[in-house]
Parts: C-alpha cells; sequence; structure tokens
C-alpha cells in the first residue's frame, strides 16, 4: 500500500516568481518539455500554450491553497448546477485576476512573441448559448472574488452551441471545434468517474419486515468522467473549479462484432455515450432530440450528485448535515431532475427513508428562474420520463402526492389551484413539469431582477407562491466588471483609474466618483476618443470579415443576444426600413448618420427567430448598397456571435437596444455591459431596465412603449394591431415593403408570413410599440447632434453602474440563500 504524507512532511516548492525573465525561462522550458517544440520552429499556438502552462501552474498553487482552506475551516460549499457556463477566452482573464499580465507580456515580448497575437488564437469554449451561460461564468468568478468555495458543474460538451455562417444571408449551423486541440487549462480526473443509468426497471427488495428498498436496475449504462478548470477571482483571492462532465461508454468497442465485420455497429455504445456531450440544445422538435436533451441533463445532474455526496462523506459521517454543508443552486429549470435524483440517491442507495431524503434535498437545493415564457419552462411527456428514468417517475409522483395533500389541507386550494401546483401537467398530453419539480423542491426561489420576480409571483408560480409565500425572492443579476471593462476596454478603464483612483477596482460601486467628471469637458473629450478608438478596432473587424467599410463617427446602434422574438429584433429592423424611406423620401433634412449592427444566434428549429436573421441581410444588403441613402443609415449582421466578438462590440456601442416586450426579458446582462462601457440604452420597462432607470436617473436612458401591466391587459381585452398599423403611415408601408418582397426579389413572399403575424395578433407587440419606439429614435438623434449632452449622459451611465456587478449579486445569494462564505 502506497504510504500517504501529510502536507508537513511534503517537500513545498518555492514560492514562483513572477520576474518576466523566469516567466521567459518557463516559458521556454514548456515549449521544449510539454509541447517538444524548439522556439526556432514553434508557432504561435505553440507559445500560446506554453504561456497558458506556466500562468497555470501559479493558478494551481493558488487552488491548492483554497482546496486546502476549505477542508480545514469547514467551510460550507457551493455547488452551481447549469446547463451553460459561456466562459469564453480564458488567458487575459486568468492573468489579469493572477495580477501577472504585464509580466506575461513583457517575458512573451522578450521572446519576440506578441500577447495580443497568441491570445487571439484562444478558442472561445462553446459551452453556452447566451446570457443564461455567460451569466453562469460571471458567477463563478464572482465567487471566487468574494471568497465563497465553489464548484460549477455542467457538460464538456465536445462542439456545445453551433458555429454560425451564412449562407446567402440564411444561417447555417456548423460544428464549434474548440476541443479539437485539446483545452490546456483542464485537468482530467479519472478517479471522479461514476456509472450514469437510463431505461430498465425498479425492483422492490425487502430489508427486514418493515422496510422496503426500490432498487432500480437501468438497462443502459454510461460512465461520467470528470475535467476540472480552475476558476480564478480576482487578485486570486480564491481559486474555484469548474467541473465538467464527459461521457464514456462502459464497452467502447464490442470486440467480437468488429471482428465479425460490422465496423459500424460495433462502435454504436461509444457513439452513443458520446452523443451525450457532443452538442448544446440538440434540437427537440423531434421525439430523438427531446430524449437526447433530457438524457443530458440527467447525465449531468446524477453524476453531479455523487460527486457531491461522495465528497460530503469525506468530511461528515452521515447526511444529516448536507444542508449544512451544502448548498446547491440550479440554474434554471435544467438540472431540475436532481431534486428526484437526490432523493432516489439518498434513499436507495444510502438507505434514508423517503422523508427524510425529501426534508434533505428541499433543505440543499436553490432555484433560479431565468424565465416566464411557458416553452422555456422545461416539461417531458410521461411516457418518455418514464421509460428513460422509472424510479424517478416514481419518484415524482410521491413527491406530487405529498404536496398536492398539503395543497389541500392547508390552502383548501381549488380545483384550478391543484391543477396549477401539480407537478403532472394534465391539460393535453401528460406531461413533468420541470419548473414545479424545482421550486417544490427547494427552500429558495429567485428571480433575477425586481420585474421579474414580481411577476413570478403573479404568473406562472402564483399559486405555488400562495402555497411557499415565503420562498420566492429576488437577486438581481450582475456582471464581472474585470472581463467587462477592466479586460474588454483597457482605454476607458485607464481613464477612469486616472480621474477617480483605484478604489472602484476591488468595489465597483465607487464608480460613483466618476459623476463629478459628467460635464468635465476635457474628460468627456478623453471618453469621447476612448469611444472612437473602440468603434475603429470593431469597424476594422467587420471591414476584414464582411468587407463593409463604416465611418466611425457615425452613431453605432447595436442590438446582440440570441434571436427571439420577444426580444424584437424584428421591431429594430421594421424601424430601420421605415427610417431608410425617410432618409430618400427627405434628402433635404439633416439626417444622424447611425450605423444599425445586429448579432446573435436562432435556435436550429426555430423558424422565425432564422428568418429575422435572412431579414436582417435582406435589409443589409438593399439599403448598404443604394446609393440614395448617401452613407447615412447601414445595417450590418456579423456572424457567429460569441464572446470574444462581444468583447469587440460593447465597448464600440454608442447606443444599446434593450427593447424586449415589457414583462418577457427575465433581467438582461448585456443592458449592465453597455451601459457599464458608456453607451445610452434604449429601452422598455423591462428586466433590470426597471433597476438601471432608477440607478443611472430616468433622463439618462431612453425609455419608451408598452409596461409589462400595458401587455398583460392588451392580451387579456385583446387588441386591434391591424387598425394600428393602418394608423401608422410609416409602419404600414415598412410592413408593405417588407411583405411585398422589396427587400427579396428573390422570392417575394419570404417575409408575408412575419407581417401577416403583427396584422393578425401581434403578440409580442411590436406594431404597437412601433411608434413609440420610432419617437424615441428621432429623440436619440437630436441628443446625437448634441455632444457635450450625450457624453454627460454616457459618463454618468458609466458612473452610476457599479451596483450591477456581479460580486453584489453572490454577496447577497450567500448571505440571503445559501448561508455561505
Amino acid at each position: 500500500m502506497m504510504n500517504r504524507l501529510s502536507n508537513t512532511e511534503l517537500p513545498q516548492p518555492a514560492p514562483r516568481s513572477s520576474e518576466p525573465s523566469q516567466l521567459a525561462v518557463e516559458i521556454l522550458e514548456r515549449l521544449k518539455y510539454r509541447i517538444g517544440k524548439d522556439p526556432k520552429v514553434a508557432k504561435p499556438h505553440d507559445w500560446l500554450t506554453a504561456a497558458i502552462l506556466v500562468a497555470r501552474d501559479r493558478i494551481t498553487d493558488k487552488w491548492m491553497d483554497s482546496t486546502r482552506k476549505t477542508y480545514s475551516t469547514g467551510a460550507k460549499r457551493v455547488y452551481y448546477m447549469s446547463l451553460e457556463f459561456l466562459i469564453g477566452r480564458m488567458m487575459r482573464d486568468a492573468m489579469t485576476n493572477l495580477g501577472l499580465m504585464d509580466e506575461m507580456r513583457d517575458a512573451l515580448a522578450s521572446l519576440g512573441v506578441d500577447i495580443d497575437v497568441i491570445a487571439a488564437l484562444e478558442p472561445d469554449a462553446a459551452l453556452g448559448n447566451g446570457g443564461l451561460g455567460r451569466l453562469a461564468a460571471c458567477f463563478m468568478e464572482s465567487m471566487a472574488t468574494v471568497d465563497v468555495p465553489a464548484y460549477g458543474y455542467g457538460i464538456r460538451y465536445m462542439h456545445g452551441l453551433f458555429r454560425q455562417q451564412m449562407a446567402d444571408g440564411w444561417q447555417v449551423e456548423l460544428p464549434e471545434t474548440w476541443l479539437a486541440h485539446g483545452n490546456p487549462w483542464e485537468f482530467e480526473r479519472r478517479e471522479c468517474s461514476y456509472e450514469i443509468g437510463y431505461g430498465g426497471s425498479v425492483e422492490t427488495v425487502n430489508i427486514d419486515e418493515e422496510v422496503q428498498r426500490y432498487v432500480w436496475k437501468p438497462a443502459e449504462r454510461v460512465i461520467a468522467t470528470a475535467f476540472d478548470t480552475p476558476a480564478v477571482g480576482w487578485r486570486a483571492t480564491r481559486v474555484n473549479t469548474l467541473r465538467l462532465w464527459a461521457a464514456q461508454p462502459i464497452d467502447p468497442i464490442l470486440l467480437d462484432a468488429f471482428n465479425a465485420g460490422d465496423h459500424i455497429g460495433a462502435l454504436r455504445e461509444s457513439n452513443k455515450a458520446e452523443s451525450l456531450t457532443r452538442v448544446l440544445y440538440p434540437a427537440d422538435a423531434t421525439p430523438a432530440g427531446q430524449e437526447l436533451r433530457l438524457r443530458q441533463e440527467y447525465f449531468f445532474s446524477s453524476a453531479s450528485l455523487q460527486d457531491i455526496l461522495r465528497r460530503h462523506l469525506q468530511q461528515y459521517p452521515d447526511f444529516t448535515s448536507l444542508p449544512d454543508a451544502v448548498a446547491i443552486q440550479l440554474n434554471d429549470t435544467h438540472p431540475a431532475v436532481s431534486v428526484a435524483e437526490l432523493v432516489r440517491l439518498l434513499s436507495d442507495v444510502h438507505g434514508l427513508d423517503f422523508e427524510q431524503s425529501w426534508d434533505i434535498a428541499r433543505r440543499t437545493f436553490s432555484y433560479t428562474n431565468h424565465t416566464l415564457l411557458p416553452e422555456a419552462l422545461e416539461s417531458w411527456p410521461v411516457p418518455l420520463f418514464e421509460r428513460l428514468l422509472p424510479r424517478h417517475m416514481q419518484i415524482v409522483y410521491a413527491i406530487n402526492a405529498k404536496i398536492l395533500i398539503e395543497a389541500r389541507r392547508v390552502r383548501y386550494a381549488t380545483d384550478e389551484a391543484i391543477r396549477n401546483i401539480s407537478l403532472i401537467d394534465e391539460t393535453g398530453e401528460r406531461r413533468v413539469r420541470m419548473g414545479n419539480l424545482a421550486f417544490v423542491g427547494s427552500h429558495s426561489i429567485n428571480g433575477v431582477s425586481a420585474l421579474h420576480t414580481e411577476l413570478m409571483k403573479e404568473t406562472v408560480f402564483a399559486d405555488l407562491h400562495a402555497l411557499y409565500p415565503d420562498r420566492i425572492n429576488n437577486k438581481t443579476n450582475g456582471i464581472t466588471p474585470r472581463r467587462w471593462l477592466m479586460q474588454c476596454n483597457p482605454d476607458l478603464f485607464g481613464l477612469i483609474r486616472e480621474a477617480i483612483g483605484d478604489e472602484f477596482i476591488d468595489n465597483t460601486e465607487a464608480l460613483q466618483a466618476l459623476d463629478a467628471f459628467a460635464d468635465n469637458a476635457d474628460f468627456q473629450e478623453r471618453f469621447a476618443a476612448v469611444k472612437r478608438a473602440n468603434k475603429v478596432r470593431l469597424a476594422k473587424l467587420i471591414q476584414a470579415n464582411l468587407g463593409i467599410r463604416l465611418d466611425p463617427s457615425a452613431m453605432f446602434d447595436i442590438q446582440i443576444k440570441r434571436i427571439h422574438e420577444y426580444k424584437r429584433q424584428l421591431l429594430n429592423l421594421i424601424e430601420a426600413v421605415a427610417l431608410y424611406d425617410q432618409i430618400r423620401s427627405h434628402p433635404e433634412l439633416d439626417w444622424v448618420p447611425r450605423v444599425k449592427l445586429f448579432a446573435g444566434k436562432a435556435a436550429p428549429s426555430y423558424h422565425n427567430a432564422k428568418l429575422i436573421i435572412k431579414l436582417a441581410n435582406d435589409i443589409a444588403r438593399v439599403i448598404n448598397n443604394d446609393p440614395a441613402v448617401r452613407g447615412l443609415l447601414k445595417v450590418v449582421f456579423i456572424p457567429n456571435y460569441n464572446v470574444s466578438l462581444a468583447e469587440v462590440m460593447v465597448p464600440a456601442a454608442d447606443l444599446s437596444e434593450q427593447i424586449s416586450t415589457a414583462g418577457m426579458e427575465a433581467s438582461g446582462t448585456g443592458n449592465m455591459k453597455f451601459a457599464l462601457n458608456g453607451a445610452l440604452t434604449i429601452g422598455t420597462l423591462d428586466g433590470a431596465n426597471v433597476e438601471m432607470r432608477d440607478w443611472v436617473g430616468e433622463e439618462n436612458i431612453q425609455i419608451f412603449g408598452m409596461t409589462a401591466e400595458d401587455v398583460g391587459k392588451a392580451r387579456a381585452e385583446g387588441h386591434n394591431p391591424r387598425a394600428i398599423i393602418e394608423n401608422s403611415r410609416e409602419l404600414s408601408q415598412a410592413l408593405s415593403a417588407i411583405a411585398s418582397g422589396v427587400f427579396s426579389p428573390d422570392d417575394r413572399n419570404r417575409f408575408s408570413g412575419l407581417v401577416d403575424g403583427l396584422y393578425n395578433h401581434d403578440w409580442f407587440m411590436v406594431a404597437a410599440d412601433f411608434e413609440a419606439y420610432a419617437k424615441a429614435q428621432r429623440e436619440i438623434d437630436q441628443l446625437w447632434t448634441k455632444p457635450a449632452a450625450w457624453y454627460s449622459k454616457a459618463v454618468r451611465n458609466t458612473a452610476r453602474m457599479g451596483w450591477f456587478s456581479s460580486d453584489r449579486t453572490i454577496r447577497q445569494y450567500a448571505g440571503e440563500i445559501w448561508r455561505a462564505g
């Protein structure tokens, strides 16, 4: 047996130097001994890997210290379970937080290597889709920053979300190959492997005369293996762990079949296992797609919970202390099956009775809701759920019986309330409601903005809130200022630092001191120069990739987010067409030069969203090539939106489009990133826009349109979009142009369905809000012609956004939900 030495008996390595000369030596060592390259023949990607490995060694030292500290103090651990972690490139983030960026730049320069060149080669980790995944990444950085011991749990997608290309203006989905050449940041943990089962049957085993145990015998099994990536907090206060699961088959190859000549069939188990972690959000328009997504969600949920329980037993004698030692946060409904899985593991595997298991689970879990959209509150057909997870179906029914009996006894609930509370939707095809399961299985349910939280109580969870009135609370989202100011906008960061000192670096709310400079002409001039430089950088990227030339002196009006009808890219595009008509019709007026920039991906099976992308590209083709516009308006759709592209676009924005249908955006975090970087917001009173207005001042944000209450009333009472359209000359002309094929001469009916939807029901209030939106845009034009007034508001946006730091959000989670840190 191997002798285990205590930490005090182990030889301790000397502290690693941060001197550029020593870093250069280590880079050459990694290049030679880890990559096998002589510096004379090393390629840029070799230098990138070598530099990452040198930084990773220093991070690992901090990582081990953080782990030992957690064990020695018995600190409560937080486990953040999310199907997405949109972490983006890690090199700048990790080195900045480690305090090593300048030294690494000098070290590489001494070797003839430009750090900016090699940093651009690092692939974006394709582990997320949009705001949900980026929030999880910001939270991982902030949990380490504020010294909360935490693990993030997710899936190590081989391809993740698709890479978006354009073919004649249409979105084409291609595999993202971010892992093609490995990931130098991660560590494989072969010892952390767990069996995950599917299908099969459940048997009852009599333990004694009074006790029965349920034994699930899965028909299929795969292995989940952990890969760990360190998550570095600011100033390396703590290094936490992002643990991602890869799927492997029990038997990688059926050798008999292979030798018999069935070379494809011999690999079917391997291919089936690997399909679990190939793609994020496989299209679920088919039964096969739905099954794969449910398999994915159970796969990472079960592996994570098995890992949590194993770690708990290393420190504690049993699971009665689990809620005191562990907090598990469910990021949306994707990991909601964890509620049933934890009950199964505690009762079936570890021998607790159902009541104990349920009590422990409920006190351990908390749940973040991110949407009020019914289609986004996941539900699964009962036959699918029962076939794939038969024991979990039994547990769901047992939990449901407990909750519904309680509801009848405590509330004397109506039949309608019982139907809404039930974990099983009986209105059509019977389905398991994952949002309801997450709600009843958690001691805390939080929204992500003040408005969203109140709407949760009034809409999707109204009856559950009445049953459990103390569970719903608000935790308004935030963003990490390290990535979204310090790293993506270093010139603005430097300007602020010169003006107000260093306090804001560790306490973002100290940015308020910048208010004193908002009307200072010299500071405005320098602020505007930084903005222009960022616009020049974006313009160069667009010209290089798309061949479109932009004037950096024009207003850069940017809408970047997932393409969805409720986010209303369509409203923005219709207004672009109306403005196009006005510029051509009234050339004598002084029009403000404007560039409307779009980026975002549409779900592969979301027809209308993909049609909106095509419309954007068709409109762009016509407007950008019309000499009558005289360059006063351009429209650009930039393909393959990701974190790295956002880091270029956000600092370049003059105007931030946050125009979702009121009451439908839970929070948004893009709105915060833009405002922090000195963009003005045009938006509805939706999500965190409401709180942003309160913080930056209503005079410094352009709010328009219907409120959530207005939208609810219009939907309930009915509204007449046709009359609205016919009474608006600009709107009706713009829609007529779109519907008649002005922008699609090759298929004149291409967009008729989109336009008919606005005439006939206008669920997302595009027509209803058009006049208010167009009026707000012309007010923005007027403000743009007064640079002193514009930059006064822009500076105040930056100065007053400090509260929207994810550090503040995490401190609220830690203090009010997790009781950790």
